[in-house]
């Protein structure tokens, strides 16, 4: 039988499709968790698999069966399942241990999550900044001399990991890199105000999910794959860019991040915002994840009055068509003398979710 291959990629359409058997499945009507109709809410949980007797950590240590008891029932959370976290601090090697107990203590409560496999901008993973040529074969490359963020290759970690977790009934989707850009750096901190975009961005970008999707799924033939994008026009998926990476037959899921706009339910311009993008989504026949809502508050502003504002957020987008919503961030820690985006356990922000 022919296979259709999606445009300069090579990419076989059919191979890419997830099989059935998934607890989480997307379809253009948005979410469906164990057959039933699924518009989730939760958080940005990066600091879960931090554990200080392991490794390296990003952020504080969080009690994993506190944190997920008081989650709603099914509620999704997105967490850094970074390969800088899988590595003992102590002996440089692999150990799995820390990611391991997230996932055992999210099947434990019946929650649902996105582990995030890699940072675009480095955090807490050594801070480079992946650039172009990153996106061309850098992914592929094993690092020169293994170190405390890295002794494999971003290829034979995700392949790894994905192995270990793929059958755990908590996981609802994979991320490969959060919120990727195929940015072009002219100086060695690769600052935002010097980067430039070539204009084969967008087909780097898509080439990177098609090939790394397909080998992920190679592996896990039924989880979903969400493109992490940040979708405010980031080089590699500006205007109409968006779509055309939506259109990857390995990209199930479509994400956008709002920040910048409190109490604005729909941000953007006609170019780059969240409607704009919503309509793209459902051209390509896949849902759009509100991966991350992000406020400020404690200094520079009153936690009740960001819930009041992220929960009309959350209305308005639900009822414009979007798949779910993630907040950032939860911490067990919220500094509240200052001006973050902390959420701690007591924050007003845990009654908009599950509602």
């Amino acid at each position: 039988m022919a296979l259709s291959f999606a445009l300069g990629t090579g990419v076989p359409d059919a191979a890419a499709a997830p099989e059935s058997g998934a607890r989480v499945t997307a379809s253009a009507d948005g979410l469906a968790l164990d057959g039933n109709p699924w518009w989730p809410t939760g958080f940005n949980a990066y600091q879960l698999a931090t554990d200080w007797s392991v490794n390296a950590g990003c952020g504080a240590m969080v009690d994993l069966d506190s944190y997920f008891g008081a989650l709603p029932p099914h509620s999704l959370t997105r967490f850094d399942a970074f390969q800088a976290l899988a590595i003992d601090r102590f002996t440089g090697t692999l150990d799995f241990r820390p990611m391991d107990a997230v996932f055992a203590a999210a099947e434990a409560h019946d929650q649902l999550l996105v582990p995030v496999l890699s940072p675009q901008d480095g955090a807490c993973e050594g801070n480079v900044f992946k650039d172009r040529q990153w996106y061309v074969d850098g992914w592929t490359t094993p690092p020169a001399v293994p170190s405390s963020t890295a002794v494999t290759s971003f290829e034979q970690w995700m392949v790894t990991a994905v192995t270990r977790w793929k059958d755990s009934p908590a996981l609802a989707a994979w991320e490969l890199v959060g919120e990727p850009e195929t940015s072009s750096c002219t100086d060695s901190t690769c600052s935002w105000s010097t980067r430039t975009c070539t204009a084969d961005a967008a087909q780097v970008l898509r080439s990177f999910f098609d090939t790394a999707g397909q080998q992920l799924r190679s592996v896990d033939t039924r989880t979903l794959i969400t493109a992490g994008l940040t979708g405010g026009g980031q080089c590699g998926s500006q205007g109409d860019e968006y779509e055309y990476l939506a259109q990857s037959p390995v990209v199930d899921m479509l994400q956008y991040h709002d920040y910048g706009a409190d109490g604005v339910p729909l941000p953007g311009d006609q170019w780059n915002g969240l409607q704009r993008r919503i309509t793209q989504s459902a051209a390509a026949g896949k849902p759009l994840l509100v991966g991350e809502i992000g406020q400020l508050a404690g200094s520079c502003g009153d936690i009740g009055a960001r819930a009041t504002s992220i929960g009309m957020k959350i209305d308005g987008q639900r009822a414009a068509g979007t798949a779910g919503a993630l907040l950032w961030a939860f911490v067990p820690d919220p500094r509240p003398a200052q001006c973050s985006y902390d959420i701690g356990p007591g924050d007003p922000l845990w009654q908009t979710i599950g509602s």
